[in-house]
């Protein structure tokens, strides 16, 4: 019962407080699921991201879901997510009531202007963290040693890369053809 308060206070201070959705939560869940509770290796996270992202629905609430279930089974699932999407709710009402009530405002505009900023960091990170863990096999880079790089990872990447902004296939089918790659060549 203790961990499934745990899960349910961890996702709703995830969800109260993490600003822009999306790739931007991933830090946010990361720094509560592995370094501030240890409930998940990087690696397990990083296949959680993997796994959300191939599925329907909002990142956020698939990526609550599988650390749940990977944490406490069903009902971990259940608590995880009912606290990632409680607190947005609440705070998207409260939100909007407030812009309504101060639409036009100069002061208003500016911090919609740094919160954008500061999402576009939020993701940013979460992107440089699976690109890390992904060719490199950690996120803690030590500049001072030679850095491993998984070559295999950086051609399946540039496949993907390739067939999404060259071919312009949709990313499901990318997915699938480097994913049934990465099975036959590791």
């Amino acid at each position: 019962m203790d961990k499934l308060i745990a899960l349910f206070l961890a996702f709703f201070q995830i969800g109260l407080f993490s600003i822009g959705g999306g790739y931007a939560v991933m830090p946010a869940i990361q720094e509560q699921v592995v370094h501030q509770h240890g409930w998940l290796t990087e690696k397990t996270f990083t296949d959680i991201i993997t796994i959300s992202q191939m599925t329907p629905g909002p990142i956020a609430v698939n990526t609550s879901t599988f650390v749940g279930i990977q944490i406490a089974g069903i009902p971990g699932a259940l608590v995880a997510t009912f606290g990632c999407v409680i607190s947005g709710v609440v705070l998207a009402v409260l939100l909007f009531r407030f812009f309504q009530r101060h639409q036009g405002s100069l002061y208003v505009s500016e911090t919609l202007k740094g919160l954008k900023s500061a999402s576009l960091g939020l993701i940013a990170s979460a992107a440089a963290t699976i690109l890390l863990l992904t060719f490199c096999g950690t996120s803690d880079l030590n500049f001072g040693t030679a850095i491993p790089l998984n070559w295999m990872a950086v051609a399946l990447f540039s496949a993907a890369l390739f067939l999404l902004h060259r071919k312009k296939i949709s990313p499901i089918p990318a997915m699938l053809l480097t994913g049934v790659a990465g099975l036959f060549l590791y």
